[in-house]
């Protein structure tokens, strides 16, 4: 039976360092977890640095490290969503600990501890293996979350536009996945910044229950009363496919490998990590599909 952590602190020093009003940067701060992160974080009274490109008063661009400095200064905590596809977290994490930055917590991905999970030239695997490895080297209090595939790929990823064309054509065969809801994981990850407990923690994520892609299509179609229809591909007729549409080959070929886990069965297991640090249940898919069906997502 697993034992659950309470999100409640006991102890005045506890109490008091849990509520401290803290300035944290939060990289990828308009994307799918750090707006959901960032929204969180004002509402606890904190005060909020969005790093982007157009971030205001100051910006933050991966691929410029002249804006790094700026984006850290007078910050206590961060929340890394890496640049995929680049080596850019172990020197911005070296740069965030000079910087006097405390606590960091990392946005990684499941499967980076599998040995052939993901081709070793996928550019997913290479940034997050070696961000995930980074992180555990530094002086920071940081904590780890992996989690398993975002349920709100279908709704503002890159699902959506097929489930709005009514076929969801992928090369992932009958294999299972436990999508993890993006409220869980913006959850997860403000805990880790704002609470004692989670320093040198891993949080694997995913949902309450195993689900294919054919269910999951199923689960949305009823939730939104549109038909959806999930088309199981070879790997290499999918490719195909992206490449007919535009996609660059080596791109598609990506793609392909990013769906390899699933459909060779790796990715179909259950993790604890949203019980662990929250002390709850996730939520389950069909909520979500309720929830995304009724703010118009697939209209």
């Amino acid at each position: 039976m697993v034992r659950l952590r309470s999100r409640r602190l006991t102890g005045g020093m506890a109490e008091q360092r849990q509520h401290q009003q803290q300035h944290i940067l939060v990289l990828g701060g308009t994307g799918t977890t750090g707006r959901r992160v960032a929204a969180r974080l004002r509402a606890l009274g904190h005060t909020v640095r969005i790093g982007s490109r157009t971030g205001e008063p100051v910006r933050f661009d991966w691929t410029d490290q002249a804006t790094w400095d700026p984006a850290l200064d007078g910050i206590d905590a961060v929340y890394v969503v890496p640049h995929e596809g680049a080596r850019l977290t172990r020197p911005f994490l070296a740069l965030a600990e000079k910087a006097g930055v405390r606590r960091a917590v990392l946005l990684s991905g499941r499967g980076v501890d599998v040995a052939d999970y993901m081709a070793d030239d996928n550019p997913s695997a290479i940034t997050h293996i070696d961000g995930d490895a980074a992180i555990r080297e530094t002086g920071l209090e940081w904590t780890v979350v992996r989690p398993s595939w975002f349920a709100q790929n279908f709704s503002e990823g890159f699902f959506t536009d097929s489930v709005r064309g009514g076929e969801l054509a992928l090369a992932a065969a009958d294999g299972l996945v436990p999508f993890v809801d993006a409220e869980d994981i913006a959850d997860v990850v403000v805990a880790a910044l704002t609470e004692d407990g989670h320093h040198g923690r891993t949080y694997e994520l995913s949902g309450p229950r195993l689900l294919t892609f054919a269910e999951a299509a199923g689960a949305i179609s009823a939730a939104s009363g549109r038909p959806l229809r999930y088309v199981p591909l070879a790997p290499e007729e999918f490719t195909a496919g992206l490449v007919a549409a535009g996609m660059p080959e080596q791109d598609a070929g990506w793609f392909a490998d990013m769906l390899s886990p699933v459909r060779r069965g790796i990715e179909a297991h259950l993790s604890e990590g949203v019980r662990e640090a929250l002390g709850r249940e996730p939520r389950d898919f069909t909520v979500f599909a309720a929830e995304a069906a009724e703010s118009g997502a697939w209209k």
